[in-house]
């Protein structure tokens, strides 16, 4: 498994090393001791989370409040993806800002997010079907999050807006300058 860090290198893309003969291909999805070793942490992924959304999703921007927040690791298991993490920790250089990637069956590539970080996805396939590892359980009433089309971080989610799909929650989330984040730069999330 290859490790690179992004923009913003709390951020980190997974790309498998895949072995192929005429049979199909064999890979390595999780390696906790190699991953752990490049992170400089442990992640303890205690939930598989998985979705099957129909193209023209946004599922996101969430995240779960200090005591509830977790990390998270994606990956598609079919179809392809827009996968987005923001940062939404007070005082980091990157407070406000994002990344994206294409995530999918194809390329096979996994994007870890970890705490203090707002997450969603859009889907770009006809369907896509994402498995996402989490360190802690969900608490449905600890989520908060952030509208998809924010004019302050301004995503491109390469869904046109008359083809976008949100659920009755989504439609309801704020914007992110009236939000007041719970993640400080500063203190250990991990």
């Amino acid at each position: 498994m290859k490790y690179l860090r992004q923009g913003i290198p709390e951020i980190i893309v997974c790309e498998p090393i895949i072995h192929f003969d005429d049979r199909g291909f064999v890979y390595e999805a999780f390696k906790k001791e190699s991953f752990e070793n490049f992170l400089g942490f442990n992640v303890d992924f205690c939930q598989d989370n998985i979705s099957f959304s129909k193209h023209g999703v946004i599922r996101g921007l969430h995240t779960n409040t200090l005591e509830f927040a977790q990390s998270k690791l994606v990956t598609v298991l079919q179809g392809k993806i827009l996968d987005v993490a923001v940062d939404f920790r007070v005082g980091s250089p990157t407070f406000g800002k994002y990344i994206s990637i294409e995530l999918s069956s194809e390329n096979k590539k996994q994007l870890f997010i970890p705490r203090g970080f707002l997450h969603g996805f859009s889907v770009l396939s006809e369907d896509a079907i994402v498995n996402i590892k989490i360190d802690r359980y969900f608490a449905p009433d600890q989520s908060i999050g952030v509208k998809y089309d924010d004019e302050y971080l301004n995503i491109d989610w390469k869904i046109p807006k008359e083809c976008v799909i949100l659920s009755s929650a989504d439609k309801k989330l704020l914007n992110f300058n009236d939000i007041s984040s719970p993640f400080d730069y500063n203190s250990k999330l991990y």
